[in-house]
């Protein structure tokens, strides 16, 4: 059986070898749907501990590149079991960082479960200005629209976005992501759905679409 909190605290110590011995063994039991999400919600909470190491000054740069690249990599060997597969297209989602904000391992990480829930994600990269996101949406006519933001900035971003996006006359639902999103900054942004987890943003897409 796996345990959560050692495969927590693995992703936190950045132990590649144990934390992808311990998906692979798991997923070799062909575990239900919801094990695996509660498997990697336990990698995101891993995710936190080095957050956390890294405002201290005990990780630095590369380790949270690191850190992101092998929650990734967990999340690919999940994805069989996380549902989707090879099954239809359940609609596409356009996603990005907004402008002024360059983080993209929630963003990364939040592209890979969705692609494994059957969405298509059309990821357009970090710091990405207004009239970008407007031209692809009109481009390419997604169901959701997903913005992503760590930095405080990234509220007014989204909410310029959003502004624009709604001006343009794009009828896509909106959801917003990331360590400064609220309920409260929800409904000033003008979105559709906030959430701050990955895994929980993917059942909002579900729900939307």
């Amino acid at each position: 059986m796996l345990d959560l909190n050692v495969l927590t605290q693995a992703l936190g110590d950045l132990d590649e070898d144990q934390v992808m011995d311990m998906l692979k063994e798991f997923s070799e039991i062909n575990p239900s749907e919801s094990a695996a999400l509660e498997a990697v919600a336990a990698c995101q909470s891993g995710m936190a501990i080095v957050g956390e190491l890294f405002e201290k000054g005990e990780y630095f740069v590369g380790d949270l590149i690191f850190a992101g690249e092998l929650l990734t990599e967990a999340i690919n060997v999940l994805k069989p079991v996380l549902g989707g597969g090879d099954s239809v297209v359940i609609g596409t989602i356009l996603l990005g960082t907004v402008h002024g904000d360059l983080h993209d391992i929630g963003k990364n990480i939040f592209r890979s479960m969705s692609e494994a829930a059957g969405f298509e994600v059309v990821d357009i990269g970090i710091d990405v200005e207004v009239d970008t996101f407007v031209k692809k949406a009109l481009e390419i006519k997604p169901q959701i629209i997903g913005m992503s933001g760590v930095l405080t900035l990234a509220i007014d971003s989204m909410k310029d976005t959003v502004d624009a996006l709604k001006a343009a006359g794009v009828g896509a639902k909106i959801i917003i992501g990331g360590n400064p999103v609220t309920k409260e900054a929800c409904e000033f942004i003008g979105a559709d759905a906030y959430t701050t987890n990955a895994a929980e943003g993917v059942k909002i897409c579900q729900d939307l679409v």
